[in-house]
């Protein structure tokens, strides 16, 4: 054998030895498909399991969609590496079904119900999704020896605290909303897996998180559309809320490396770590769309936070998290995808 064939050789065997299994559950979704997609560009295998379910009767449809078309460019791209599953992670016997047929080294559990105002509108069906499921997840990493899994948790387990940044060390227990407490309830579940089990459970609190293929229940593209379109924007209250918003990819390199590292039990923010009222970050979407945004104030809402800051000196000393996007950057960057989406959803074939 050459030289040069021996040194490839130990290339590919190298890369063969590091590449891992890893289930991602909420697999098509906003934070789900790109988290899977730059797993498997690296050259993992992904077990990707979603339900298309929605508590959005208005733009539920039309997300999952979306969700469905980037898992079938993933599936064309990806055909050897990312196997999906459509499964409710309430149905016990159908996820064990995927469990025992893979050798799993590591699950990325993403998969809710998401939103304040959903929990309130649903309670029951957030709370059976969050908290069941989130069991379901962890019963069989116990069963099936998956020794590790990265949690989403938010950082609505903060509550309507007055107490900047939120580090994570800090009391959680008075929370202002029912999605926030199914969110608390994950972080002492994963915990008590830990504990019993000796699982490695990393759950990271997400602070507002926005980019391309953001849902369109969440307020930064609810903004940009409305400004686009030269439509109200409702406000409840009167815009001085202080928001930590972070992009996308931001957040995506911090679950990949939680993903990486075992790390025992941990609670981590990822977050921007910088601040922007609700009014300013209108006026910022306004001024990169270039149209004047139309604003509506209404009373807030018992469930809504006065602010958002993270703490991510955690992160930053435990997964070396850097976010790199400033609000204007990232902003810039979802506005050029959401020029496209809007060119694709009203154009028409013609035959």
């Amino acid at each position: 054998m050459t030289f040069f064939l021996k040194v490839m050789a130990c290339f590919f065997s190298y890369v063969l030895l590091e590449s891992k299994t890893i289930v991602i559950t909420g697999g098509a979704g906003f934070i789900g498909a790109t988290v899977t997609q730059n797993l498997l560009k690296r050259g993992d295998s992904v077990i990707v399991i979603d339900a298309f379910l929605s508590l959005d009767s208005i733009n539920g449809d039309r997300y999952n969609a979306m969700k469905r078309e980037r898992i079938f460019t993933l599936q064309q791209q990806f055909p050897d590496t990312l196997h999906f599953y459509e499964c409710n992670i309430e149905d016990k016997e159908t996820l064990r079904a995927i469990f025992s047929k893979y050798q799993i080294d590591a699950v990325c559990h993403l998969a809710a119900h998401a939103g304040v105002r959903f929990s309130m509108q649903f309670p029951n069906e957030v709370a059976k999704t969050n908290i069941e499921g989130t069991i379901n997840i962890l019963e069989l990493m116990k069963d099936y020896k998956v020794k590790h899994g990265v949690l989403a948790s938010s950082s609505s387990v903060y509550g309507n605290t007055t107490q900047i940044p939120f580090t994570e060390n800090q009391p959680t227990d008075m929370q202002s909303s029912l999605y926030g407490a199914t969110k608390k309830s994950l972080e002492l579940i994963a915990y008590a897996y830990h504990n019993l089990y000796d699982l490695s459970l990393t759950c990271l609190r997400f602070f507002t998180v926005y980019g391309p293929y953001g849902r369109f229940d969440m307020s930064p593209f609810i903004f940009m559309d409305a400004i686009y379109h030269e439509k109200p924007i409702t406000i409840y209250g009167d815009g001085s809320a202080i928001r930590d918003f972070t992009y996308i990819d931001d957040i995506i390199q911090g679950i990949i490396k939680a993903i990486d590292k075992p790390a025992g039990y941990q609670k981590l923010n990822l977050g921007a770590g910088r601040t922007i009222t609700i009014k300013e970050f209108i006026s910022l979407i306004g001024d990169i769309v270039g149209k004047e945004p139309i604003i509506s104030f209404q009373e807030s809402f018992a469930a809504d936070v006065n602010m958002t800051q993270a703490s991510i000196t955690k992160a930053q000393n435990l997964l070396n998290y850097n976010p790199q996007y400033t609000v204007r950057s990232g902003i810039k960057l979802m506005y050029e995808w959401y020029k496209e989406y809007e060119n694709k959803k009203n154009s028409t074939v013609t035959v």
